[in-house]
Order: C-alpha cells, then sequence, then structure tokens
C-alpha cells in the first residue's frame, strides 16, 4: 500500500504512528515509576518504538511527521523521546499524574523535566540541553521558569506539535508572514520562460549548497507574484509572502523572526516570498535588516522589487520582469472575455462580434500597459458595472475600468487633475486650435500608424508624443492639457518638476523613473510644469554638479521620447528653454495674452448655461487686459457675490469680482478697462 501524497490515509496512518510511539515512550515512563515505587533495580531501557507503525511498515512514501522532523533537525534517539514526551503532556491525558508520581509522592509537578528525561529515557546526553542543540536551537521545546536547568519544566512548541498530528497551518508566531493559495494562475509565454529559468536554476543547486536569492525586478507587483507562485508550485514548494516592511528591526526580534522562519520553512518545505517594492532605502535600519535576513537565512528567497538591491553579499540573481509583450496582453484580453461573457448571465449580446471585439481590443492594448493580473481586475469590475448600466457598451465600460486599475500606482507619485472640458471651452488663436487637434489626432492613431501601418517596425525611437505649451500665468495651458484628457478620456496628472529634481545625485532620475513606470500603465497624459527648472540653457560644464544636471534632462527627454502617451511640458518662458532640447520635442504651442476678440468670447463661454445672467456686456468686459485664467477667476467670485445677495449675476458683482482679484494679484485696475460697465461712479 503506497500513498503518495498527505491524504487522508496519509493523515489517519500518522496519527497511529505517533500514538504509537507516544505509548511507547508513556510505558517506559510507566515502568519506570512502577520500579521507583517498587525500589526494584531492572534494565531501565524500554524500546519506545517498538510498538509503533512505521511508515515502512505500509510502504508511505511520504514519511510521518515524526520522522520528518528527527529527520531534518537531526535528532538523536534520545532527542526524539524528549520530544515524544513533552507531546505526551498535551495528547495523553495519562501522562501528567504519571510526571507528579515520578517526580515524588507529595509533588505538584504535572510536567517532565530535563533531569526526569535523564532518568528515564534510554540513551541520554546532556549535550541535548544546550542552547545550539537541535532541540532548543529550532524551538522544538521551551524551558519553563526556574533556576537549575534540570529542574525547569519541558514544553513541546505549539508550532511543533500541530505538525505532528499533521496540522498544516503557518506558525501563529510568524505574524508578519501570509500564506499564498497553492492554485497557480497561467502565466503569458514570456512569463513562463522566466518560471522556467528561475525553477531550473535553483533544481541544478547541490542540496549542500545555500540556494540564491531571486530578484524579480520591474514595475508589475501582480505579475512578479504570479511567477514567484508558478516557480514554487513547479518546484513543488509551498510560498509564503511577506511585506518587507513589516521586518523586525530589534536585533533580537529580527533573530527569532530568522530562526523561526527556517524552522517554518525546513518543516514545510516553503519558499520566502519578499515583497519590497514599496521599500524605503532611505530607512537605514529597515535596510540592515533586511540585508541580515537575506545573509542568514539559507533557505530559497524571492524577492520582487522596482529596482535591483545592490551590496548584498549573499549571492542573489536578478531577472527583469517586463510588462507582457503586446501580442501576450491581446492574448491575455481575449482569455479575460471570454470568462468575463460567461459571467454576463444572458447578455452576452453586449460582446460585440469577432472582428469588431478585435479591433476593440488592440486599441485597449495600445493605450494601456496592463498586466495579466490587472486585465482580469479590470475584466472583472466590467461585468458588475455592465449589469447596472442603461446604455452598456464593453468598449467604454473596459477603457474605463482600465483607468481605474491603472491610479493607484501613480496616484501617490502625482496630482490627478479632473476634467469635464471640451473643445468648446477654449477660446485660441485657429493655429494653436489646430495643433492641439494635431496633438489629439496622434495619440487616438498611433496604434493604426505605428503598428497596423509598420511605422514602429521601421524605427522604434522617438515614439512618444511630447509637447511643450509656452506662455504666460492664465493663458490656457493645464485648460487645454484638461481638454485634451477628457477628449481622449485619459487621466491627466499634474508633476511639478522643480518638486523632483533633487539634490542628491541619481535621486532625480529614480523619481522620474517610478512617475514614467507607472503611468505606462495606463497610457495617463503627464503634465510636467515649471519646465524651466529643468531645461533651463546649458552652461559650460565647469563641476559635477552640471554634468549631473545635463544628465537629469537627458534622462526626462529619453522618457519623454520613449512613453507610450502623451507627455507635456510647460513653461511660463520659452526664451529661458535650451533649443537643443526644444528641437527633441513633436509639438511646441505658444500660449499667448488673448486679444480683446478672444477676451471678449472667453467671457461668453465663462458662465455656464444654468447660471443666471442678467445685463452683461461681453465686449465692455473685454476691455480688462487680463488672461482667461484670470477671467475665470473673477466670473466664479461674481456669481458667489451674486448669489450671496440672492440675484443674478450682473455687471456691478463682476466689477466688485475685478476689483478683488487685481488687488490679490497687486495690479492697478484702471478706469479705461471697467468703462462703462455700471451706471454709477464706482472708485477704482
Amino acid at each position: 500500500m503506497i500513498f503518495s501524497s498527505k491524504s487522508d490515509d496519509w493523515d489517519k496512518l500518522n496519527r497511529r504512528d505517533l500514538v504509537a510511539a507516544i505509548d511507547g515512550v508513556f510505558k517506559t515512563l510507566h515502568d519506570y515509576v512502577d520500579e521507583s515505587k517498587n525500589h526494584t533495580s531492572s534494565h531501565r531501557f524500554r524500546s519506545n518504538t517498538s510498538n509503533a507503525v512505521h511508515s515502512q511498515e505500509v510502504n508511505m512514501s511520504v514519511p510521518t511527521a515524526l520522522e520528518q522532523v528527527c529527520k531534518h533537525f537531526g535528532l538523536t534517539d534520545f532527542e526524539r523521546s524528549v520530544l515524544l514526551l513533552c507531546a505526551g503532556t498535551e495528547l495523553d491525558t495519562r501522562f501528567q499524574p504519571l510526571y507528579a508520581k515520578a517526580h515524588g509522592t507529595s509533588s505538584h509537578r504535572y510536567y517532565p523535566t530535563f533531569g526526569l528525561a535523564l532518568s528515564v529515557l534510554p540513551n541520554p546526553h546532556w549535550s541535548a540541553l544546550i542552547s545550539n542543540g537541535p532541540l532548543r536551537h529550532w524551538n522544538l521545546i521551551r524551558l519553563g521558569q526556574g533556576d537549575a536547568l534540570t529542574n525547569r519544566s519541558l514544553y513541546i512548541d505549539e508550532r511543533i506539535l500541530h505538525y505532528l498530528v499533521g496540522t498544516q497551518a503557518i506558525d501563529a508566531s510568524l505574524t508578519e508572514i501570509s500564506d499564498l493559495p497553492q492554485e497557480t494562475r497561467q502565466l503569458v509565454p514570456s512569463h513562463q520562460r522566466l518560471a522556467d529559468e528561475i525553477t531550473a536554476l535553483w533544481q541544478q543547486q547541490s542540496s549542500g549548497d545555500s540556494l540564491p536569492a531571486i530578484q524579480l525586478c520591474g514595475p508589475e507587483i501582480e505579475d512578479k507574484t504570479d511567477i514567484a507562485q508558478v516557480v514554487c508550485h513547479q518546484s513543488k514548494q509551498r510560498v509564503s509572502s511577506m511585506s518587507c516592511n513589516r521586518l523586525p528591526v530589534n536585533s533580537e526580534d529580527l533573530a527569532a523572526f530568522i530562526r523561526r522562519w527556517e524552522r517554518e520553512s525546513i518543516l514545510e518545505q516553503r519558499i520566502l516570498l519578499l515583497n519590497c517594492n514599496d521599500l524605503d532605502r532611505s530607512d537605514q535600519l529597515l535596510q540592515s535588516a533586511l540585508n541580515h535576513l537575506l545573509e542568514e537565512v539559507e533557505g530559497p528567497v524571492i524577492i520582487t522589487c522596482r529596482t535591483p538591491f545592490q551590496g548584498i553579499r549573499r549571492q542573489m540573481i536578478r531577472f527583469d520582469v517586463p510588462k507582457p509583450f503586446p501580442q501576450e496582453q491581446l492574448m491575455s484580453w481575449e482569455a479575460s472575455i471570454a470568462e468575463l461573457k460567461a459571467q454576463l448571465n444572458g447578455q452576452g449580446h453586449l460582446v460585440p462580434e469577432p472582428e469588431q471585439l478585435s479591433q476593440d481590443l488592440q486599441e485597449l492594448t495600445a493605450q494601456f500597459q496592463l498586466g495579466t493580473s490587472m486585465i482580469r481586475q479590470a475584466c472583472t469590475a466590467a461585468v458588475g458595472q455592465l449589469k447596472t448600466q442603461s446604455t452598456p457598451s464593453l468598449k467604454q465600460t473596459l477603457w474605463q475600468s482600465c483607468r481605474v486599475q491603472a491610479r493607484p500606482g501613480l496616484d501617490e507619485l502625482a496630482e490627478r487633475l479632473e476634467s469635464k472640458l471640451s473643445w468648446d471651452d477654449l477660446v485660441l488663436p485657429p493655429l494653436q486650435q489646430e495643433t492641439l487637434e494635431s496633438i489629439s489626432a496622434h495619440v487616438r492613431q498611433r496604434a493604426k500608424v505605428y503598428e497596423r501601418w509598420g511605422f514602429a517596425a521601421k524605427n522604434r525611437r522617438g515614439l512618444g508624443i511630447t509637447a511643450l505649451f509656452a506662455g504666460p500665468s492664465g493663458t490656457g495651458k493645464t485648460l487645454a492639457a484638461g481638454v485634451l484628457a477628457n477628449e481622449l478620456k485619459l487621466d491627466l496628472y499634474k508633476i511639478e518638476l522643480s518638486s523632483v529634481v533633487s539634490k542628491y545625485i541619481g535621486e532625480t532620475e529614480k523619481n522620474l523613473q517610478r512617475i514614467f513606470d507607472a503611468a505606462e500603465t495606463g497610457g495617463a497624459i503627464l503634465l510636467f510644469d515649471e519646465a524651466d527648472s529643468i531645461f533651463g540653457k546649458r552652461s559650460e560644464v565647469k563641476d559635477s554638479k552640471d554634468r549631473y544636471a545635463n544628465l537629469e534632462v537627458s534622462y526626462l527627454l529619453q522618457r519623454m521620447e520613449s512613453y507610450p502617451g502623451l507627455a507635456i511640458l510647460t513653461t511660463n518662458l520659452q526664451s529661458s528653454l535650451d533649443p537643443a532640447f526644444l528641437r527633441r520635442l513633436r509639438f511646441v504651442t505658444q500660449f499667448s495674452l488673448p486679444d480683446a476678440a478672444h477676451r471678449a468670447e472667453i467671457w461668453r463661454r465663462v458662465f455656464p448655461s444654468t447660471a443666471p445672467t442678467a445685463g452683461l456686456a461681453f465686449d465692455r468686459l473685454a476691455q480688462l487686459n487680463t488672461p482667461g485664467g484670470n477671467i475665470r477667476n473673477i466670473a466664479l467670485n461674481a456669481a458667489f457675490i451674486a448669489a450671496d445677495e440672492g440675484d443674478s449675476v450682473q455687471m456691478k458683482h463682476i466689477l466688485k469680482a475685478t476689483q478683488t482679484e487685481y488687488e490679490k494679484l497687486g495690479k492697478s485696475l484702471t478706469s479705461v478697462e471697467v468703462s462703462g460697465w455700471v451706471d454709477e461712479k464706482v472708485p477704482i
């Protein structure tokens, strides 16, 4: 009879073997008590395994838990018996009365001691109790309170007790660690090749060598986790996950954690998956604790991180985990859509015909660079939304779901600007308007031009859509970006370049890398404000600071040119920018101060159709020589003034709001600008 896995049959035989082994120790203890009571002297040795049901007798291919503990931790026969003695205390009610008798007739000690074990059990040796012996080193047993070692009570560790009876549960004291499901997801081909390579690498290592730690580097956390789970499955090992931010930094706590994890790894053949994606590498205590963990733990470890670790003495092998290739993303979309269709419960008609569906999925793949897990999540979220929409559209629902899936990574790095603006909200000269429409067309059609028409195959350099919006404050640069975002149904993120630039060498590039890596997932529009803070005219390189400043500029331009979305730079003063940098941008748009005709048009459009107005003279309002941003501020403030008075918005309210705005700006309001606004004379 052969059992190849821990089945119900294995569980029954394991328990039978444990009961028999404990019974053997009980008989030895019972005989000792009888001999002590009768003051007889007989041969003390009783084989505590004579009645045990060994795995060999039933031909189990998976050894019993007791046998595995003895083998993994190298227990001697005496140490094995001590462990069983402690297990008997918890599992067999006959033991405690015997302990009291063994310790003396008046004793109320109901637990074994090492002194008792030395007296009762066969083949005793003192080294079983030393701190670096397996029983104490691996915390298989615990010592109670007391002075003399031989008189202190012995207890079996709770995790070891559960293991002996066949219960598979991670050590409860390892609160920082969680088990991941043993079920694995199908990987895309490029990720499966990585998993196969890592599995083969570990299998090639000799059993006596410490396995190299594996670094999975890349932006997609879920995809790296999926790869790690497949590696563990292929290696026939369980996987336990932990955020490195939960690692103890106190040396004693860290040492105890490492010891307990190593024991757990040995018992259950576990691989430690360390999530270091959000590690603060400036935290020296945490960094030191992580280094110590990696150097001390000999078992297999997989680290997921965005950028590789350096300077760790343990052998580490790095694997870069790119996002799935476009064709692989398309395959993931098709598989997830098939599952989605099955979940729609009679609403399968919402899924377009194959030809239209293929075109829709190609557009999604071109816009959103999602990992396999995020694609599944987007489809799952879309199911509920489709069921509640009055006029459901699969493409629009998936598009919005993709935007939501991609936001978390970028929301913590930049400011997301919500926009409901349309082309009608823009008042620009024809040339600037045409440039913005061209930018929109480039974003919409890039999949067709680059992929289907083959331009990307010719040369992939410079495929990013880059633009510079230059002009004084308030002339509509951010507004124009908002219009583009709303028209293209994309998220808009604003990044203050001055806050990204760091005085520490190399930190600016790291900050920019995190932003671009996160943005690529959702193809968001990136609006880099204050471009002149980094793109100023280059001077002669006199020292290392100048050299690194130029490197920062080159890195930003390189990432913008390769970014598969729209990246916009803004500046208030185009003349301050180096012309060499401008030549590398695809679009440059000048936002000038509006003339009177454009100001009048801005005034006509600034008030919503639902806002009550009366007697507004837009041509007279256009006399106010101020950009559109200030006009919007004045209009909004005037609306509040009118609302507070219970009135419709009139010229008098706009005049009050204008005075407030000019005072804020430190500007003088001339009588020419407000001539004819109101009948009565109002002090300027």
